[in-house]
């Protein structure tokens, strides 16, 4: 082990000391995302390039004051550019519109909703409140989780006007203010005055969405992820041309000719590539933190997805090196498999925008997860939430580490 992590570390010095190679493995995915920035109007206040026009479908079947405050609030001018909400009157037909792509999400307020909230006097309540229904588009993560976080804004208020007009009355029975069968009517006074206050209640969401814009879409949260994991591919695969190179300049054959097994050679060239990309990934993310205030998310979590990204993009260029004969044939095949990995995984567009075939197809670059790792947490989640993500990436490079390794046996890379 010692041998392995001692080979790994050498091989990490070298990358860095490589000016050609830092060039591309920190200064463009940096300069990439640098002008994407100003192109998209991140530095100059505009706010063209974050999320717009997310389609979401609204059923109210429950007609009350808060269910149409809500409808109202996903139409108002304030969230105009931010979503494109449609009505309809049956939640079947809802789903099915994001079934068919055709929505981010569908928001179906359930009969009852204002009354379970608002009890009126003389009517017959359980004491339940009854739940919005939120169905997500899981192809669209990003623009469901827009909607989710709207949505939770607004029964986040209910739910404190709810829990404070509970008290109120329970304070003025306790008090000897009101008696014990005046408390229903007291309350759906209290809770008729809440709910007139939609149109407060709207603006205040409205203010705490915009606090909390710049950090949640902001578009260097999707495009700083993009370019970091598609420059990835390059370190990798220029990782695995250096493994060929050494064998065709003699330098691996007099490695493998010291009391060093070949496997414990090869563990170190792996090891080499994977510490490199783990620090580039680590230093961007550091940079773009400290000098464009963006927010990653949970460290913790950060860390895992970096460790599992770089895990799943390494297996990709061992395959690769696996498969080539020449360290040239390596920088080639590499170069194209990062650029078309870019753009099948979304490091230059959202895969909100693509066909349903086309998000399926993406799911085989590391770019692709890692991305929906990265914007997950950007959104407020946490390690939890990406899970589903860190798990695809450790599977993809178990199972490509398995298949370069049985081609490098065979074609003994690793042999005297």
């Amino acid at each position: 082990m010692k041998k392995i992590l001692l080979i790994g570390w050498k091989d990490l010095i070298l990358a860095f000391r490589d000016r050609a190679a830092l060039i591309l493995m920190l200064v463009a995915p940096f300069a990439l995302t640098l002008g994407l920035g100003f192109v998209t109007g991140r530095f100059s206040g505009s706010d063209s390039g974050g999320l717009s026009s997310i389609p979401v479908v609204l059923v109210d079947r429950d007609g009350g004051q808060l269910g149409n405050a809500l409808v109202d609030l996903f139409q108002s001018s304030d969230l105009a550019t931010l979503v494109a909400p449609t009505i309809l009157d049956d939640p079947a037909q809802a789903l099915r519109e994001v079934d068919k792509d055709r929505a981010a999400a569908a928001v179906i307020i359930p009969a009852g909703f204002t009354a379970s909230i608002i009890p009126v006097p003389g009517s017959a309540t359980t004491g339940q409140v009854v739940h919005i229904a939120l169905y997500a588009n899981p192809t669209r993560q990003t623009s469901a989780g827009v909607i989710k976080a709207i949505l939770d804004g607004f029964l986040s208020r209910v739910e404190v006007g709810r829990v404070g007009g509970q008290v109120a009355v329970q304070q003025l029975v306790s008090h000897g203010l009101i008696g014990a069968e005046d408390a229903a009517q007291v309350g759906g006074e209290i809770g008729m005055r809440q709910a007139q206050a939609g149109e407060s209640t709207a603006i205040t969401l409205k203010g705490a969405l915009d606090s909390e814009a710049a950090v949640q879409f902001d578009v260097l949260a999707y495009m700083a992820p993009g370019m970091a994991l598609m420059f990835l591919m390059f370190t990798v695969s220029n990782g695995g041309r250096t493994l060929l190179a050494e064998r065709a300049q003699g330098t691996l054959p007099r490695l493998l000719v010291s009391p060093t097994a070949a496997s414990q050679v090869l563990g170190g060239k792996v090891l080499g590539v994977y510490l490199t990309g783990v620090a580039q990934m680590l230093i961007l993310i550091v940079a773009s933190s400290l000098l464009f205030q963006l927010s990653w998310g949970n460290p913790l979590a950060v860390l895992v997805l970096v460790l599992a990204a770089v895990f799943g993009a390494v297996g990709w260029g061992m395959l690769v090196t696996s498969l080539a004969k020449t360290p040239g044939q390596v920088s080639t095949v590499g170069s194209a498999v990062m650029l078309i990995f870019g753009i099948l995984g979304g490091s230059f567009f959202s895969l909100d925008a693509m066909p349903h075939w086309f998000a399926l197809i993406s799911k085989i670059t590391p770019n692709a997860w890692g991305i929906e790792g990265f914007t997950t947490l950007g959104l407020g989640g946490g390690l939890a939430e990406v899970l589903g993500p860190v798990i695809a990436l450790l599977v993809m490079g178990v199972a490509l580490f398995t298949l370069a390794a049985l081609i490098f046996n065979r074609r003994g890379v690793a042999q005297q």
